[in-house]
């Protein structure tokens, strides 16, 4: 695992001294600055309209707001109790699901707010979300968190924090599934029979990979059920039902 990336030494120019990047955040910029560029050419290509950086600012906060704030929620009477806390993991410890619904929320005002088609542009926005996502998990490996647990499988690793022992290394299960669903995708789109089929697709299948990852999961992250259903595993159940629900609804619009 490499957590650091590089380090940058200023020798007290200005009074910096050293900076260092962390691939975590580094693999997190490049994959935002990919899907980017390709929702911008896709968006302008598709719906003859050129994407404001306005909504990409809201993206990454949004994002940033509701991984964090899902994260404090998995324990919340421990940062009750301990404020300090809050502080000390500020630049680490994410909810993809959080970001996920805080992106969608607002992903929707926007739009509608400039009346920029919201099923196309969602369309458009599930694979944005496989770039994203997968380099990310890319990055979460290299950091070392989010390891899943132990196992004698020949794809087991052992992760600094493991305590020498070899478990699953979860982060590229995800990225490897995340690849695997945007090819899908991309594949997929020539074929597509209703706007916002594609972004329905990858709101099911991620949801349901989900579930069966979170079955190597190491890390505990607060249950809905002790050990029986995580909260991960159970807001992937309401997407999954969600997205049936929409997608049998917009079929049936064309019959």
């Amino acid at each position: 695992m490499h957590p650091e990336l590089f380090h940058i030494d200023f020798n007290n120019f200005l009074g910096l001294q050293t900076i260092t990047i962390y691939t975590y955040a580094f693999c997190i910029v490049i994959g935002t600055v990919i899907a980017t560029h390709y929702a911008k050419w896709s968006v302008k290509k598709n719906l003859g309209i050129k994407l404001s950086n306005n909504l990409i600012y809201l993206i990454f906060i949004a994002g940033f707001v509701g991984g964090k704030l899902f994260f404090y929620l998995e324990n919340p009477f421990y940062y009750f109790e301990t404020p300090s806390a809050l502080l000390d993991t500020f630049s680490s410890g994410f909810v993809f699901y959080g970001s996920f619904i805080t992106i969608i929320s607002v992903m929707i005002w926007y739009l509608k707010k400039h009346q920029i088609a919201l099923l196309p542009t969602f369309d458009i926005a599930a694979i944005s979300a496989t770039i994203v996502h997968a380099i990310g998990r890319i990055g979460c490996f290299s950091a070392g968190c989010c390891y899943g647990e132990p196992t004698n499988s020949s794809f087991g690793l052992v992760f600094p924090t493991s305590h020498t022992q070899i478990v699953h290394p979860t982060q590229l299960y995800e990225s490897f599934v995340l690849v695997i669903i945007m090819t899908f995708l991309l594949l997929f789109k020539k074929h597509q029979q209703f706007k916002g089929q594609l972004f329905l697709l990858y709101l099911g299948l991620y949801a349901c990979s989900r579930i069966v990852l979170e079955l190597f999961r190491g890390d505990t992250r607060g249950y809905i059920i002790n050990d029986v259903l995580s909260h991960s595993q159970g807001i992937a159940l309401c997407l999954i039902l969600i997205s049936i629900f929409f997608y049998y609804k917009l079929n049936k619009q064309l019959t």
